[in-house]
């Protein structure tokens, strides 16, 4: 995953989780019908929200690029009857449809810049795609639905030139809280002052244009002919979730909605509904279609989580938090205490299943047990697989 994570786009410095997420895009989920008049998304919608200047047209058309069947438009240039279908009218009087972008890239992936540039009339054409993955027509006399079953990749610019920290992600960006819902990954690119980081990035770019290739990196990326193929290969598979991972997703959702609802996250950009939980179903099938299997892992659904979480806090990463201040043992520290709510003893696994869904790493894990044990805060045995709180 880390390989072809670094392969799409390499030219574009950093933004590894955004690249991430236009990758889960591109191989997409497992689609579902109960019957014909109701199927069930398998394909994923993403959302990059950014500064201007930071690569995000560039990722789009990489992933274009990259897809077996991609349509790239922008948004400023784009009408309703050029992403839906046209009428147009032939030689003997009689009607026509061609189809537009959303029906061309049926199966594929369709990636929209300039999306908050888009007409309101024109941007409405798009609900139906993205929930139903079908076009009704009914013009001269035509009446019939089109397959429109396509992962729309899409950016945009703030409204204000820059991200306004005090306004809310639909005034930023202008865009519907019922458009919004739709995408299951919404990242925000905030371009944020770092002299490390600014220093990091400017020997990337100067060294692209000084010798014309992307700088030595730790990973070869991989031929776009072949990563390709790859993915295509990858879209055969059907993977399912077993039975015995249901009842972890659910009390994972039930969590999170418990989480939506505290005091600190009332006033949040986001929220956690339905569309969540089937958005981590489709993140989870197609992290498993990634690797060419049949069943999805519970670590599979972690990492859905995982950037769930992180996409998330992309959007109040410039606001005032309640952690901030806090190192990461210390957030850690009090998510094992909301986790054992007065228990007495807790299982590791579950802390570290937890706290990855958070988006924290093992390691740092690893430091929040040993230094609240030496604090002599718990204790742990000596397989490191049970915590006992020492009172």
């Amino acid at each position: 995953f880390k390989l072809l994570v670094h392969s799409l786009c390499p030219s574009i410095y950093g933004h590894d989780l955004v690249k991430a997420g236009l990758l889960l895009g591109l191989f997409g989920g497992t689609s579902k019908s109960l019957n014909a008049a109701l199927p069930i998304r398998g394909d994923p919608h993403i959302l990059v929200v950014g500064d201007p200047g930071l690569g995000k047209s560039q990722m789009l058309t990489a992933a274009c690029n990259v897809a077996p069947r991609g349509v790239f438009v922008t948004g400023n240039t784009t009408t309703t009857s050029g992403l839906t279908v046209t009428l147009t009218r032939e030689s003997g009087n009689d009607f026509a449809l061609e189809a537009g972008a959303l029906v061309l890239a049926d199966q594929g992936c369709c990636c929209i810049d300039e999306f908050d540039k888009m007409d309101e009339g024109d941007r409405t054409a798009i609900h139906e795609v993205m929930e139903q993955q079908t076009i009704s027509i009914a013009k001269a006399g035509i009446m019939t639905s089109l397959n429109a079953r396509v992962s729309i990749l899409a950016a945009a610019n703030p409204a204000y030139g820059r991200y306004n920290i005090k306004r809310s992600i639909e005034d930023n960006v202008q865009l519907p809280a019922a458009l919004l819902s739709r995408f299951d990954l919404l990242w925000l690119m905030a371009d944020k002052a770092d002299r490390e980081n600014d220093l990091r990035l400017a020997k990337h770019i100067t060294y692209v244009h000084q010798h014309n290739i992307n700088p030595p990196q730790q990973h070869t990326p991989m031929d776009m002919k072949l990563m390709r193929r790859y993915i295509a290969l990858c879209q055969k598979q059907n993977p399912v979730i077993p039975a015995e991972l249901s009842n972890f997703i659910v009390g994972s959702y039930c969590e999170l909605r418990k989480e939506a609802r505290l005091e600190e996250n009332k006033y949040s950009t986001t929220f956690t509904s339905a569309r969540t939980l089937l958005g981590i179903l489709r993140l989870s099938t197609a992290l498993a279609r990634l690797r060419i299997v049949d069943q999805v892992e519970k670590e599979d659904v972690n990492e859905a989580m995982r950037l769930m979480e992180m996409s998330k806090d992309s959007l109040k990463q410039q606001q005032a938090a309640p952690n901030r201040g806090k190192k990461d043992v210390d957030v850690i520290y009090d998510l094992i205490r909301s986790i054992a709510e007065g228990s007495k003893t807790l299982k590791i696994q579950d802390i570290r299943d937890r706290a990855t869904s958070k988006g924290f790493k093992p390691d740092q894990v690893e430091k929040c047990l040993d230094e609240y044990e030496e604090l002599s805060v718990w204790q742990l045995n000596q397989a490191r697989t049970k915590l006992t709180f020492i009172s």
